[in-house]
């Protein structure tokens, strides 16, 4: 949990699911990152057709809003931790999954290691996360200095977007 001299970072998660009971999988995650910090907010849900691999089922898609004093390589080990209980198999790159939970946003900071980027690299692209992301924040700064909300409209234009509903 956050001490009160520890410095809060705001940090976004994109969560997925596309197996089994997609919408437990889902609270599973929510439930599981209020240990290390606090879920500030959740976008509604919405489902989407896959990306990259096509032979699959249509994935159940949010972001959640974090606050943690967790430093992004905690964090990562934590939503490894989270996609392993809900017993995610990585087989086929973006394949099914039970659980994929991705660091989108850490405060406005730029992080670049061997296995962890952020921002996302790929979230500018993907109606899937824009999305959701922008029903938080419609006014940050996205790539090339449009506002999120205007990303998420003309990726949507492209894109299945299906809002399912609002669950937390």
């Amino acid at each position: 949990m956050l001490q009160a001299h520890d410095e809060a970072h705001d940090v976004y998660i994109g969560a997925g699911s596309n197996v089994g009971k997609r919408l437990f999988h889902l609270d599973a995650a929510v439930c599981g990152l209020s240990d290390i910090g606090t879920v500030v907010q959740c976008s509604p849900v919405y489902e989407t057709e896959p990306v990259g691999y096509l032979d699959q089922g249509k994935f159940l898609n949010m972001v959640v809003h974090l606050r943690t004093n967790a430093k992004p390589r905690e964090i990562l080990g934590h939503l490894s931790r989270l996609e392993q209980e809900a017993g995610r198999e990585r087989t086929i790159r973006f394949g099914p999954r039970t659980l994929d939970l991705d660091i989108l946003l850490y405060d406005n900071e730029y992080y670049c290691v061997s296995d962890l980027q952020i921002p996302h690299p790929r979230m500018w692209e993907r109606a899937f996360v824009i999305v959701p992301l922008a029903d938080m924040t419609p006014d940050r700064p996205a790539l090339g200095g449009i506002r999120m909300a205007e990303l998420a409209r003309s990726l949507q234009a492209g894109d299945e977007v299906r809002y399912v509903g609002r669950f937390w």
